[in-house]
């Protein structure tokens, strides 16, 4: 009997690049990821074309918020429960379908600012349940040794669409309609699934009992608890981003009223913050072969804690901008290595649940992180935040120096 590719030794295993099914993954993530930014550019627009109003605009963002949070154990369960190359299709059916209506109604002119919450609600669900199945997937598609890499190009996808996408999507806006940037999406969404149906996947599903949702739930979420190499690190970043939060609604003020930043600086500073990922998501792989990945998961968060205190004494913009890069080299980093050790420590058929249960868990602490930051910027000074922050981000790193996870090379 032929061994599946996940037992293959690391020094026989072919390269990833003769993957078909991670290179059809990588191309589908490319694809829609770009086509995402025409959405997200075009979606705001919208809103505020129709209603003009603030609140409009921040309630998209909360409904879009949503899944990631509510729905993200449910999706789990889903995704543990069923194939996942068909969940996969069928979200982005979903999401085509989507895109398609609202296309639709802004031809005939008949959208409606309740319909583009409904839309922007599925749309995020289909997506999130997307996202799950594709990362409880990867792990059966390659070896373990394969997997820091695989996720290291992922980050690099994303961040280097998000560093060109929004400028281009901006530029075709200009020069054509709404419907013919959500339309230019639906294609790209179209092309995912044209990667998806293309995945050559051996189905090797067994037939479990059937459970609640609850007995579902808490196998999941027992799995996570009594993890002690994943559940340490799923703790610092629930904090992390907690930390992060604190300082993400409050720093662009400061650039702008303390350190006099313009507004095409503005766009200089965050460009050069995203040079941060593109490095840490490149170079993730390459450092990973040096340093043991427990260790770097740790350097990096003493890296992001130095990034957060040096924002509280430049005194220029630009430097500003390097505290950033220096920021997202090292979140990036951190991330792919989370993603990574989630993959390789937890059994496969429980991957869809933990990796919900432990996003959901990691997101929790930023909203409320959001409005702290807004109401301690108006009782301490913005710099004493940067270095609340860092100290804190300090003693994540001094737990997370004593936990199981330091040992995983």
């Amino acid at each position: 009997m032929e061994k599946p590719l996940s037992m293959i030794p690391y020094e026989t295993e072919p390269s990833l690049w003769k993957n078909k099914n991670i290179i059809l993954l990588w191309s589908g993530s490319l694809i829609s990821s770009f086509g995402y930014q025409f959405y997200i550019v075009a979606l705001p627009l919208l809103i505020y074309h129709l209603t003009e109003s603030p609140l409009a605009m921040s309630t998209m963002r909360a409904v879009e918020f949503v899944p990631n949070v509510i729905l993200g154990v449910f999706a789990g369960i889903f995704v543990d429960r069923f194939n996942r190359k068909r969940i996969m299709t069928w979200m982005t059916i979903i999401q085509i379908t989507v895109i398609a209506s609202l296309v639709m109604m802004l031809i005939f002119k008949w959208i409606a600012i309740w319909q583009l919450f409904l839309f922007g609600f599925l749309l995020s669900s289909s997506s999130y349940t997307l996202g799950n199945a594709q990362h409880a997937l990867v792990p059966t598609l390659v070896s373990k040794n394969f997997l820091t890499e695989v996720n290291a190009r992922f980050s690099l996808i994303s961040t280097l669409v998000n560093l060109i996408g929004p400028g281009m999507a901006g530029l075709i806006l200009s020069l054509t309609t709404f419907h013919i940037s959500f339309g230019l999406y639906g294609i790209c969404l179209i092309a995912l699934l044209c990667c998806i149906f293309s995945l050559s996947i051996e189905s090797h599903e067994k037939k479990v009992k059937k459970t609640s949702l609850w007995d579902d739930f808490k196998e999941g979420w027992s799995e996570l608890v009594l993890n002690k190499t994943l559940l340490p690190p799923t703790i610092a970043i629930l904090f992390m981003n907690f930390a992060s939060s604190l300082i993400l609604g409050v720093y662009m003020f400061y650039a702008i009223d303390q350190l006099g930043t313009s507004e095409s600086q503005v766009g200089i500073l965050l460009s050069i913050g995203s040079i941060g990922g593109l490095v840490g998501a490149f170079f993730a792989p390459k450092i990973r072969k040096k340093i043991p990945r427990g260790r770097l998961f740790s350097y990096c968060i003493l890296i992001d804690s130095i990034g957060m205190i040096c924002m509280s004494i430049v005194p220029v913009w630009w430097l500003l901008g390097c505290c950033l890069l220096l920021r997202t080299l090292a979140v990036t980093i951190i991330n792919i290595i989370y993603l990574s050790i989630r993959q390789e420590f937890t059994p496969n058929h429980l991957l869809g649940r933990v990796a919900g249960t432990s996003s959901m868990l990691m997101k929790l602490a930023t909203p409320g992180a959001l409005l702290l930051s807004g109401v301690l910027a108006g009782i301490l000074p913005i710099k004493l935040l940067f270095v609340i922050a860092g100290i804190l981000m300090i003693i994540i790193y001094l737990f997370i120096r004593k936990q199981a996870i330091i040992h995983i090379r």
